[in-house]
């Protein structure tokens, strides 16, 4: 998250909560770090914080099976 460039291509982040000025302030610190405000994805409130932890054990598998940490995903959507 630190160093998005790390990555080549597109690939967001994501950020979720109850206190939108909290996101807000996470989401400035994100393009400080150098990620793009478009590559940032907002999931709603806390609830979602649930779905992200969980999000964890996939990354590792993707770690494991491409023998990096430095990867990441992009959202796509049609239309």
């Amino acid at each position: 998250m630190v160093e998005p460039e790390r990555v080549p291509g597109g690939h967001q982040v994501f950020v979720s909560g109850d206190d939108q000025e909290a996101k807000d302030t996470v989401s400035a610190l994100l393009v400080e770090f150098g990620w793009p405000a478009e590559r940032i994805l907002d999931l709603g409130d806390l609830t979602a914080a649930r779905a992200l932890e969980q999000y964890l054990g996939l990354w590792l598998q993707f770690s494991k099976a491409l023998g990096t940490y430095d990867l990441n995903i992009e959202v796509h959507r049609a239309g």
